[in-house]
């Protein structure tokens, strides 16, 4: 038989290859570099609403008129803070209109041109999507010009806040 003899003189560690790890991060980081370019984050600056303040004596000029959008799970409401609701928007099968939402605050624009804030006021279990897209609606509107797209600026300055108890209804009772 022979004997295997076993080497103990050499204590020396091996040699670790790296190149197949070098040509990785030579691909991934040039890879990673240009996507990041591509991804960008778009952040919105929402406000508070203003808080609740007490009636207006006699004396005191009238209040400036702000604008709301109530959501609710089935419905949106356009309202004033000095007139009320102005239109009620109830769900569909395929989501909210938000056509007509947008419809309606350009005619609100062009009789409020200066007129930059909006409130969405929302109950505790409306969709996140919808917020989403309630908030581009309020935001800007596209308008074809001449044939091309523009975009408009409608109320950028968005507060949101949570919404009103719902108003009872009240059952009349037939004679």
């Amino acid at each position: 038989m022979s004997r295997v003899r076993i080497r103990r003189g050499d204590k020396n560690p091996p040699e670790l290859n790296i190149t197949a790890f070098l040509n990785l991060m030579v691909i991934l980081v040039p890879f990673l570099l240009i996507t990041a370019v591509f991804s960008q984050m778009t952040i919105l600056e929402l406000n508070l609403p203003p808080a609740n303040q007490p009636k207006p004596a006699q004396d005191q000029p009238k209040k400036e008129v702000n604008f709301e959008l109530i959501i609710r799970k089935n419905s949106i409401t356009v309202a004033d803070t000095l007139g009320g609701a102005i239109k009620r928007f109830e769900s569909e099968a395929g989501g909210f209109d938000m056509k007509g939402i947008t419809d309606l605050l350009v005619r609100i624009k062009e009789k409020f041109p200066d007129k930059l804030n909006i409130t969405l006021l929302l109950e505790q279990d409306v969709n996140y999507d919808i917020l989403v897209q309630v908030m581009d609606a309020v935001r800007v509107v596209t308008e074809i010009e001449d044939g091309v797209p523009v975009k408009k600026e409608l109320f950028p300055q968005i507060a949101i806040g949570d919404a009103p108890p719902p108003e009872p209804v009240i059952e009349r009772k037939g004679k």
